[in-house]
């Protein structure tokens, strides 16, 4: 521990840093390192927590449209289903 921070376990079992707000002010860049690192770090204020820093989900893929150009589905998919099928549909489970 550099300065005034705690390690706590969460419910998880991970642990968890807390740190005071006025040394998270001091500490910002360090913190922010640690956070992008994947620790995630409470803001406790007056020893209560206050806010949690946590690092930023990677984003997801972006849609490309037309993907699936030039693909088409079968007729039978279109056709009808066999009264069989429907009738696991309605059996109690």
């Amino acid at each position: 521990m550099r300065f005034m921070e705690k390690k706590i376990r969460d419910a998880s079992g991970r642990y968890v840093v807390t740190v005071n707000v006025h040394e998270a002010k001091t500490h910002l860049s360090r913190l922010l390192e640690q956070v992008h690192a994947g620790q995630e770090i409470i803001l406790s204020k007056a020893g209560k927590p206050y806010a949690r820093m946590v690092p930023l989900q990677a984003e997801a893929p972006k849609r490309q449209p037309g993907r699936l150009a030039g693909l088409s589905l079968d007729e039978a998919f279109h056709a009808p289903l066999p009264d069989d099928e429907f009738a696991g549909w309605d059996a109690p489970a």
